[in-house]
């Protein structure tokens, strides 16, 4: 009995001895290698999370620095539209077509444009009344200071529903557009097509009626635009005054030289006629 109990005592001291050690170490083990794993995932997820935050950053920034490009492109086109077109005709009157109101008539208005650029500049007129209106001339081209009287056309229609002449004022409206051009260029309409890009509206002109039963500076002015309108045609019509010997037929024979053969040869008649 006391061996069989020592045995036994033994046996559980063993037992004892040997389980705990080992699983104590097993645990110790897996502790650690999961403490192991644990730590290597937690030193591993935040370079992740950091690389991540980098990438988004940076495509926040792309797009950031997009937005501004556009943005300030944007803000560029607004400040160029804002900008005044500088004027390269300088207009009389500036804003306004003066008629006389002369109902189922056709009345006359003037204007005088005058080139204010160092270069040629084209001009041309268009109108949202064709039908009833056209100037004269509707386009050409006018040389550095160069100015020109330009008349315009209107048949003026009787008023509807007893309307007063005032509110006519609106409905026509002419417009002047420029173009830069070179020298010796001769004016075509087609220009403006071509160049749409450099064209620019000098002015939108509005129609004004004028009693013509009351006098106005506006009336006076006009018909002296008018008159001198009307004396510049006149000197473009007429031929441009010779200032040497005129050329007769194809220009084979000049007066001059016909006089002084018709002298030479009244001379040989005398001298034939005295030698006889």
């Amino acid at each position: 009995m006391a061996i069989a109990d020592e045995k036994s005592s033994n046996g559980k001291v063993w037992s004892l001895c040997k389980m705990p050690f080992w699983q104590s170490g097993g645990n110790n083990n897996s502790n650690v290698t999961s403490s192991s794993t644990s730590s290597s995932s937690t030193s591993q997820q935040p370079q992740h999370h950091h690389h991540h935050n980098y990438n988004h950053n940076q495509q926040q920034h792309v797009v950031e620095g997009s937005s501004n490009t556009q943005s300030s492109n944007t803000v560029i086109s607004v400040a160029r539209s804002l900008i005044p077109t500088r004027r390269r005709l300088r207009l009389d009157p500036a804003t306004k077509l003066y008629f006389p109101y002369e109902p189922g008539k056709q009345v006359r208005s003037a204007i005088k444009i005058k080139n204010t650029c160092k270069s040629h500049v084209a001009f041309k007129f268009q109108t949202t009344a064709p039908k009833s209106c056209f100037m004269r001339p509707p386009g050409g081209v006018l040389a550095p200071g160069e100015s020109i009287i330009a008349t315009v056309f209107k048949f003026v229609e009787h008023p509807e529903n007893n309307e007063k002449p005032v509110d006519q004022k609106s409905r026509v409206k002419f417009k002047i557009m420029s173009l830069k051009v070179t020298e010796g260029i001769d004016y075509v309409p087609e220009l403006f097509d071509e160049q749409k890009d450099q064209v620019a509206v000098e002015q939108i002109l509005r129609v004004v009626f004028l009693d013509v039963d009351r006098p106005s500076p506006a009336m006076e002015k006009l018909k002296r635009q008018l008159a001198e309108a009307e004396a510049a045609l006149e000197a473009r019509k007429k031929p441009p005054e010779e200032t040497g010997p005129r050329i007769v037929g194809e220009g084979l024979v000049i007066d001059e030289w016909k006089e002084r053969r018709e002298r030479y040869l009244a001379r040989q008649q005398v001298e034939a006629t005295d030698s006889v």
